[in-house]
């Protein structure tokens, strides 16, 4: 699946044009048109001035808006790049799927929120409700959230973790088309303690070896596809396993499947995406399953 149609969702302030320039490697995929779109949620515009829904309020916020998007689109027009822009009004979610539907776009990036003063890094439920709603890969891009040497571009040396689901099946085939963007890709499989059901030492191996042999396998897919790739296999939670082979990988991001709304309760669903996007400080892609 190439990625030639992006929809870049910004509220300004924790995602900025600079975010949008570090995802420019795509075009040497085949990237050739941004969409840009900025939700007016009525709800929080009463919320901040403390009064009822002002239409002045609106007109404020579009405009201020389209300054903004106007300035960013001679940019990338000067780069060769097509650009569509969207200032609606509505919420945030419903509005994010229906320009990601009628754009048809490839992939949808937006940033996370931060829910209040004593509260950790939170993806909200209006990402949750759009990953899971959404038959579009989502990067959740913590751009402004970044510590420690991480790369400048986030697809170049992604980290894919695998739980041999038909969401990982389909990162797979989603990454290969980028094989002029990324240098390196990390597959990892975490198995639960739980799956350790031998006691010995040699059974233990014996589960490690047979998911050592899967990886090595979808490894040799991506390097038919010219992409170098390396397996591993870590043992215990799976969120904090992920994010601790990143870490170890030193990744640039984490891509990770995404179930489907009747998988909410499962071990490698939405309990682990979800946790992914609201704990750690990579971005993190999230690939849904075929519909179906």
């Amino acid at each position: 699946m190439d990625i030639k149609r992006l929809l870049f969702v910004t509220r300004f302030d924790k995602l900025r044009f600079d975010a949008l320039q570090s995802l420019m490697d795509l075009k040497k995929a085949s990237l050739n048109h941004v969409v840009f779109l900025n939700v007016i949620e009525r709800e929080k515009v009463a919320m901040h001035r403390g009064k009822g829904y002002e239409k002045g309020a609106e007109i404020r916020l579009r405009e201020k808006a389209n300054i903004r998007f106007i300035d960013w689109a001679e940019t990338l027009y000067e780069q060769g790049m097509e650009v569509g822009v969207y200032i609606v009004v509505g919420t945030f979610a419903g509005k994010v799927i229906e320009a990601s539907e009628k754009e048809s776009v490839d992939l949808i990036v937006l940033s996370p929120e931060k829910k209040g003063r004593f509260e950790k890094l939170y993806s909200g439920s209006d990402i949750t409700e759009i990953v899971h709603r959404s038959a579009t890969p989502v990067l959740v891009y913590k751009y402004l959230y970044r510590k420690g040497p991480l790369a400048e571009n986030p697809f170049e040396k992604p980290l894919l973790a695998t739980n041999w689901s038909d969401a990982s099946r389909r990162a797979i085939d989603y990454l290969k088309p980028l094989k002029s963007v990324i240098k390196e890709v990390n597959v990892v499989h975490v198995a639960s303690e739980k799956d350790l059901k031998e006691t010995s030492a040699m059974g233990i191996q014996k589960t490690r070896k047979e998911n050592r042999k899967k990886l090595e396998k979808l490894c040799d897919e991506l390097e038919e596809h010219g992409i170098i790739a390396k397996p591993h296999v870590y043992i215990g939670d799976a969120v904090s396993e992920i994010d601790k082979a990143a870490r170890e990988c030193r990744s640039s991001m984490i891509v990770a499947g995404s179930p489907k709304k009747s998988l909410w309760k499962d071990r490698w669903g939405t309990s682990t995406s979800k946790a992914l996007a609201e704990q750690s400080i990579f971005p993190i892609m999230l690939i849904p399953p075929t519909e179906g």
